[in-house]
C-alpha cells in the first residue's frame, strides 16, 4: 500500500558518527532470531500498556500484527504530530510490527480475524470488559477456534468488581492506588502524577511477562489459557513494601490513620494537611544525606549509598562530620536517638560541601572512593553517551515515512537468541492487504471490503 505522506528528508547523517556504508547495514531487515522468533501474535489494544508489552514481544522475536480503527489509534496524533498519524509517542511504543486498518465492529472483519486465530499463538487486548465479547473477539469464542491460543486480557482494574467497567488512564490508576499520594508530588496546591506512566509501562512489561511464561506452560502441557492482566495489581505489587498490614504494629495504628483521613476530607482539609496526618502514624523517613541529588559548583550530582560499608566511603570522600557514625563500619542510624532536626543539619552541612566543587570533580573523587554517584542528566544527553553505546541500548530503524530515526533498544539481551529491533514502526494500513491475503482474501473480496469502509487505505 503506498505511503499516505510524502516521505520526510530527515537522513542526517551525524559527522564522523558512522558511515553511509555501516548505517545500510544496520538497516537491514533483522531475521527474526530472538527466543519468541516463530510466534504470532494479534494485538487489539492502543496507548501504553499493551502496545508496549507487544513492543516487548517483537523485540524478542514474535511477529506482531496490531489491528487499528479506521484512521488509527489516538496515540498516532498523540502530543504534537510529527506529521499527521505519525508522533513520537506511537513511534515510540509500536517498533517492530505490522498495522491493520479495520473496523472490527463490522461483521465482515470478526470474521477475518477467525480466519486468522487457527494460525495465531497469542492474542493482546486491552479492551474495557465486555467490549471482547460485543466484538466477537473473546476468550471464549477465539479459544474455541484455537485451544492452544494465549489470550492476555488487560483491564484497569480487573473484569469483576464495582469498578470493573470504569475507565481507567495512568493518572486515574495512579491516584486510585496510592501511587500518587505516595510519591507527593505537587502541581500547585494539588498532587499530580509520577512521569513516565509507570503504573502503564509496568503492566505492559507484566504482561510480556506473563505471555512468556503461558507460552513455556504450552510446551509442557500443549493447552492455551487466558491471562487476566490489571493496571490496579501491577500499581499495588509495585508499593510491596509498603502494602503491607502487619497485625502486631498496624492494628492500633492504620484503623486510627483511615478514620483520621476520612474525617479531614469531610471537613475539605488540603492535601499537605492529609499528608501531615499519613506522616503522624506511617512516618516518612528522615532527610538521607547518604542518598539524594546534591547540586554542585555547575550542576547536580546524585548519591545512592544506603549500607555501612558506603556511607563509611561517602564520609571519607566528602569529610561530612556525621555524630552517627560510631565507628568504622558502626553507625546509630535510629530516630529516637537522633533526631530529624539534627539529620537535617547534616544535610544542611553535606549540602554546603557538595556546592565547593564541579559534578565532574565530584565524580572523579566518588569513582575513586567507590561511592555509588551520577550526574543529573536530561534523557537527550545519553543518545551519545559512551555508556548508552557500549551496552548497544540505541538502536537505527528506518521509518517509511520518517526516514532514519534512533531510539532506545532492547532492554536486555540473551546469549543464544539475541534481541532484536525488528524495524520502525508501521504507517497506519501499511500491511492491510498483506494480512487480508493471509486470511484468504482475493484482490475483489478486498476491494470490495474497502468500499463498504470494513478496511482502510
Amino acid at each position: 500500500m503506498a505511503a499516505r505522506w510524502p516521505r520526510l528528508a530527515v537522513h542526517r547523517e551525524k559527522r564522523g558518527r558512522i558511515s553511509a556504508h555501516e548505517r545500510r547495514n544496520r538497516l537491514k531487515v533483522v531475521e527474526h532470531t530472538g527466543p519468541l522468533a516463530g510466534v504470532v501474535v494479534l494485538e487489539f489494544t492502543q496507548i501504553i500498556a499493551g502496545p508496549f508489552c507487544c513492543q516487548l514481544l517483537s523485540d524478542m522475536g514474535a511477529s506482531v500484527t496490531k489491528f487499528e480503527p479506521i484512521g488509527g489509534e489516538p496515540w498516532r496524533a498523540g502530543g504534537a504530530p510529527i506529521v499527521p498519524t505519525e508522533s513520537r509517542v506511537y513511534i515510540g511504543l509500536n517498533r517492530g510490527k505490522r498495522c491493520i486498518e479495520m473496523d472490527l465492529r463490522q461483521p465482515e472483519a470478526r470474521e477475518i480475524v477467525h480466519r486468522l486465530i487457527p494460525e495465531v499463538d497469542v492474542v493482546v487486548i486491552n479492551y474495557r470488559p465486555g467490549v471482547a465479547e460485543a466484538l466477537g473477539i473473546d476468550y471464549d469464542t477465539l479459544s474455541a477456534l484455537n485451544p492452544r491460543l494465549i489470550y492476555c486480557e488487560n483491564t484497569a482494574y480487573g473484569r469483576t468488581g464495582p469498578l470493573s467497567r470504569a475507565g481507567g488512564y495512568d493518572i486515574v490508576v495512579q491516584s486510585f492506588t496510592g501511587l500518587m499520594a505516595g510519591e507527593a508530588k505537587m502541581q500547585g496546591e494539588v498532587p499530580t502524577y509520577i512521569y513516565p506512566a509507570i503504573a502503564d509501562f509496568a503492566t505492559g512489561m507484566q504482561m510480556a511477562s506473563s505471555i512468556s511464561a503461558a507460552l513455556f506452560a504450552r510446551v509442557r502441557t500443549g493447552r492455551g489459557q487466558r491471562i487476566d492482566s490489571t493496571m490496579l495489581a501491577t500499581a499495588l505489587s509495585m508499593q510491596t513494601m509498603s502494602f503491607n498490614w502487619i497485625d502486631m504494629v498496624d492494628d492500633d495504628v492504620l484503623p486510627a490513620l483511615l478514620s483520621e483521613l476520612k474525617q479531614a476530607r469531610a471537613d475539605q482539609k488540603s492535601f499537605q494537611e492529609q499528608l501531615a496526618i499519613k506522616g503522624k502514624y506511617r512516618p516518612a523517613a528522615a532527610a538521607n544525606v547518604y542518598y539524594r541529588v546534591y547540586q554542585t559548583a555547575d550542576g547536580f550530582v546524585t548519591i545512592g549509598a544506603l549500607s555501612p560499608a558506603l556511607r563509611d566511603k561517602v564520609v571519607a570522600a566528602t569529610g561530612i562530620q556525621d555524630p552517627r557514625r560510631i565507628g568504622e563500619g558502626a553507625w546509630n542510624m535510629q530516630l529516637e536517638t537522633f533526631g530529624p532536626e539534627a539529620q537535617a543539619a547534616i544535610v544542611e552541612q553535606a549540602e554546603g560541601i557538595l556546592r565547593s566543587k564541579t559534578t565532574d570533580e565530584w565524580m572523579a573523587i566518588f569513582t575513586r572512593h567507590g561511592v555509588p554517584a551520577g550526574p543529573l542528566n536530561f534523557l537527550e544527553e545519553l543518545f551519545d553517551h559512551p555508556q548508552t553505546e557500549a551496552n548497544g541500548l540505541t538502536v537505527d530503524v528506518e521509518h517509511a515515512i520518517l526516514g532514519h530515526m534512533r531510539m532506545v533498544g532492547p532492554a536486555f539481551q540473551m546469549s543464544d537468541t539475541p534481541l532484536a529491533a525488528q524495524g520502525a514502526s508501521p504507517t497506519l494500513g501499511a500491511h492491510t492487504d498483506e494480512v487480508l491475503v493471509e486470511a484468504g482474501l482475493d484482490e475483489a473480496a478486498i476491494a470490495a471490503l474497502r468500499a463498504k469502509g470494513v478496511v482502510g487505505g
